[in-house]
């Protein structure tokens, strides 16, 4: 259940309508880094996961704030249109030609669609996507996503805050960018929990980590003779699983001589084939439908032997 307080978490009041600017600030709304996108990433997140306590009951804090800084920002692009279709488009656009050859007006959508209001979408109509959003079960794995979707979107915040001039747009996104620099504090400081925890020894996802091949799970590759990543500290020292030096391998060369080569092709489709790997096998899609539906079927009858 979720309540609803009828005041804003911070102040939303431009100085005055601006249209252009507006246009800009939907990409804080429905951008792949926008505040829909960490809304509805955390909101999985909490509801995914299935160990009640402090985790949760944190993951469904910061989304249930993140539900506050839509509203917000959806309320500041209401009141940066207010007059804004007709009177604040023609008045910029007549006073700098070169302003109107650039951005050729308004967000027409923010009149014609929503009638002065925001919309679902980034700075460029596009409509904002489920896909952008991590909630993969793993909290050490979704916390790491999560700090690189509060730095995308602080990052965006900062570069549309030195957009503007007006101190009332200004003074809510001083509020997000505070907020964006905590957020991404407490997801880091949520790794160490998990890791104080005893969930994870040293804050990397390893899972099936015996499984992996040892020695490549500390080793860098450079694929550059002249290369100079050599210098960084991934290529040498401890390595963070906390067990391993760091192996760096310049000029790498392949592990093995398996060439990125399929099977025959079917010389009715490749004109250029020489045969110089066999005969190729006809067929069709459909063949090759029922070739996967034989693989499964011998897959089973294996197992079941």
């Amino acid at each position: 259940m979720f309540k609803h307080v009828d005041y804003l978490q911070f102040q939303a009041k431009p100085e005055k309508p601006d249209a252009f600017f507006a246009a800009k600030l939907q990409e804080l709304v429905g951008g792949q880094f926008g505040e829909m996108t960490v809304m509805m990433q955390y909101l999985w997140q909490g509801w995914s996961c299935r160990v009640p306590g402090k985790y949760k009951d944190m993951i469904m804090d910061i989304a249930t704030e993140e539900i506050g800084h839509v509203e917000m920002l959806t309320t500041m692009l209401a009141r940066l249109l207010e007059g804004a279709p007709s009177e604040t488009t023609e008045k910029a656009v007549a006073a700098n030609p070169v302003l109107a050859a650039v951005i050729g007006g308004m967000n027409p959508q923010h009149a014609v669609v929503t009638g002065g209001g925001a919309m679902p979408t980034n700075s460029q109509g596009v409509p904002w996507n489920a896909g952008y959003i991590v909630a993969s079960g793993n909290l050490l794995a979704d916390f790491r996503s999560n700090v690189a979707a509060e730095a995308q979107s602080r990052l965006q915040t900062s570069r549309i805050y030195n957009m503007t001039d007006d101190r009332g747009v200004k003074d809510m996104l001083q509020f997000n960018l505070a907020r964006d620099t905590y957020h991404q504090q407490q997801w880091l400081l949520g790794i160490e929990q998990l890791i104080e925890d005893g969930f994870t020894e040293n804050g990397i996802e390893d899972s099936n980590g015996a499984e992996e091949k040892q020695e490549q799970n500390h080793t860098f590759y450079s694929f550059d003779p002249e290369s100079a990543a050599g210098e960084g500290r991934w290529a040498r020292g401890p390595a963070l699983n906390g067990k391993d030096e760091i192996i760096y391998v310049p000029d790498a060369q392949p592990l093995t001589d398996d060439k990125p080569l399929g099977p025959a092709p079917d010389p009715r489709l490749f004109v250029t084939y020489d045969g110089s790997m066999g005969k190729g096998k006809p067929g069709t899609g459909a063949a090759a439908h029922g070739q996967g539906v034989a693989n499964v079927v011998n897959k089973i009858k294996g197992a079941l032997d």
